[in-house]
């Protein structure tokens, strides 16, 4: 589960992967997102609402979108880009809509298990619970203040090749040289080459 920016030019490259043909077509045919029937006019519309203009053309299937988040992906799959949020598609989120089973529940929508172990490799656990994501990849607990940041996790999962795990009890990281502890009160351990 990549989060980007929700941007015109990032979000037509996400789309791109979902794009099958260049020509324009008057309506999708068998396309629904979120169990409600999608057509052309729909995506053409919601886009040029960007001031982008799309003539591509959506492969037939199932799919759910996340309106908060942008996230979108296969009926019963994982995320598989994103998209810009807001955008009038398709019915209500379903809590199924990935398949679930993890107990992790963003915007409404239960995890699917490849999603939740992308989250344990980057923050090291992941409580079971109700979390509200935006489309920058800041979220929360629903109903409660930022939390985490799952774009600067990612990026700095990426380029650093270190790791930043945060706990109850404390955290501890690495830049592959250094690693520390420190704990909530502020008292730390470092070793290796600091």
């Amino acid at each position: 589960m990549r989060i980007l920016p929700s941007t015109a030019a990032i979000s037509l490259i996400v789309l791109a992967g979902l794009i099958g043909s260049t020509e324009p077509v008057a309506a999708f045919q068998g396309v629904l997102v979120n169990g409600e029937r999608v057509t052309q006019e729909d995506f053409v519309r919601e886009f040029a609402r960007l001031d982008v203009q799309i003539t591509d053309v959506v492969p037939d299937g199932a799919y759910w979108y996340d309106r908060v988040s942008g996230l979108w992906g296969e009926q019963g799959g994982p995320a598989l880009g994103q998209m810009p949020p807001e955008f009038d598609l398709g019915g209500t989120l379903a809590l199924d809509a990935s398949g679930g089973g993890t107990g992790i529940v963003i915007n409404g929508r239960e995890l699917h298990l490849t999603e939740a172990a992308f989250l344990v490799q980057l923050f090291g656990y992941v409580v079971p619970g109700r979390y509200w994501l935006n489309a920058m990849g800041i979220g929360g607990f629903e109903g409660g203040p930022a939390a985490f940041n799952l774009a600067a996790a990612a990026q700095q999962a990426q380029s650093s090749g270190g790791y930043t795990r945060r706990g109850p009890f404390g955290s501890m990281g690495s830049d592959g040289e250094c690693s520390y502890f420190m704990t909530p009160g502020g008292s730390s351990v470092m070793t290796g080459n600091c």
